[in-house]
């Protein structure tokens, strides 16, 4: 992944895609960027949504946030707006926008707020575990987090691979004696130190309530819910749906925060039927 400076930071992406498909002004297939969640690098958006898209006839654009290596790491905190402008500024260096936007979790705020303050960049967007506010939980899990950080304390790996299996999966990936036993290896082989720009993402304020804020959208959007999403209850992404004018929702079952890794076909399909609609 290239390098490029953009909003005064270095951030970390990659185009994909054939510029000679498709029939937009600059000559390419639709541009799509894919806005990842907290903690994880945009590469996670090529195991499963990046060929899709690609076969598509889509050009695609992952990129790692503020706080994730190589691109600037924001150690010292950052703030859901400065994320909204990295994102704006990186659409604006490639020249070929509106774009389709895809995020999920914190990337779905991005896409949430980009919709709402840049919407001359933003063709059609898709919030996947998408949210306008945080309920009491969510809050409460996010300051004990914080807490675990800032006391340098260090769970055990496996129990740790539990802990976030139950986050973050369906209860039927874990029912399945194969997959649960893949997954919970995955968990613990990336489990290690919280790199200090991660951390300043978790830091970030969760006592935001943007519901009303987000009846000024007027970008096509769907919001997306995972059934048995225990980190973005779909309630929480249905909220979205209902205070944007004219946005759908939509919900994938069997499916937990990762839903984009755990039922791929599924998002896939949302996602390839709502750009082309």
């Amino acid at each position: 992944m290239p390098l490029a400076t953009v909003n005064g930071i270095a951030l970390n992406y990659q185009v994909k895609g054939d510029r000679a498909r498709g029939t937009d002004t600059k000559g390419g297939g639709p541009l799509v960027v894919m806005i990842m969640g907290t903690g994880s690098p945009g590469r996670v958006w090529e195991l499963h949504q990046v060929p899709a898209l690609l076969a598509a006839g889509y050009r695609v654009c992952t990129f790692d946030n503020r706080g994730i290596a190589p691109s600037f790491d924001a150690a010292a905190g950052m703030r859901i707006e400065e994320l909204v402008a990295d994102t704006a500024a990186l659409i604006e260096l490639l020249d070929e926008g509106p774009a389709l936007i895809a995020g999920t979790s914190m990337g779905a705020r991005v896409a949430q707020e980009l919709s709402l303050t840049r919407p001359e960049l933003v063709r059609k967007a898709v919030f996947l575990a998408g949210h306008g506010r945080m309920d009491q939980f969510q809050q409460v899990l996010s300051l004990g987090e914080n807490e675990l950080d800032e006391q340098g304390i260090k769970l055990p790996a496996k129990y740790e691979a539990a802990v976030n299996a139950v986050m973050n999966l369906s209860p039927a990936s874990l029912a399945d004696p194969n997959t649960a036993r893949d997954w919970l290896d995955l968990f613990e082989f990336t489990g290690g130190p919280v790199a200090p720009g991660i951390r300043a993402q978790r830091r970030m304020d969760h006592s935001f309530n943007r519901l009303q804020a987000y009846r000024g959208i007027t970008v096509p959007c769907l919001s997306v819910g995972f059934a048995d999403d225990r980190m973005i209850p779909p309630y929480l992404s249905r909220e979205v749906a209902d205070v944007i004018p004219g946005a759908r929702y939509l919900e994938v079952p069997d499916a937990g925060h990762f839903g984009y890794l755990e039922r791929p076909e599924a998002v896939n399909k949302i996602l390839l039927d709502f750009f082309a609609g």
